[in-house]
């Protein structure tokens, strides 16, 4: 039994491994790269282009937004099932200690 989840987990582990491998191989990420570089070399001409036509500058519209938004259903849902399980074990731990002082402060 724990043979075929031990086998279940390699494998997916192997599979995992061959696509990251694979994505590495095939330049994914310096593709990546070269879109950020063309979109930085863009965003310069534009910058230069504003400057001779006279424009207001704000660097707000050459820079690319880095901040990500990583909420979703899952994680919202994640953090509250979290938050449920965080306010049952403090009202256990509460109930338990206040049964524990009561013994205590009864003898």
């Amino acid at each position: 039994m724990t043979y075929k989840y031990f086998k279940i987990i390699m494998i997916t582990l192997f599979i995992a491994f061959l696509a990251l491998y694979v994505s590495q191989s095939a330049g994914y990420y310096e593709f990546q790269q070269h879109k950020k570089m063309v979109l930085t070399e863009e965003k310069i001409k534009q910058f230069e282009q504003d400057i001779k036509d006279g424009k207001k500058i704000d660097i707000d519209n050459y820079l690319e937004s880095v901040s990500k938004n990583y909420n979703n259903r899952l994680s919202s849902s994640g953090l509250r099932v979290s938050k449920t399980i965080d306010k049952g074990f403090n009202l256990v731990l509460d109930n338990f200690f206040t049964v524990f002082e009561k013994l205590f402060i009864n003898y």
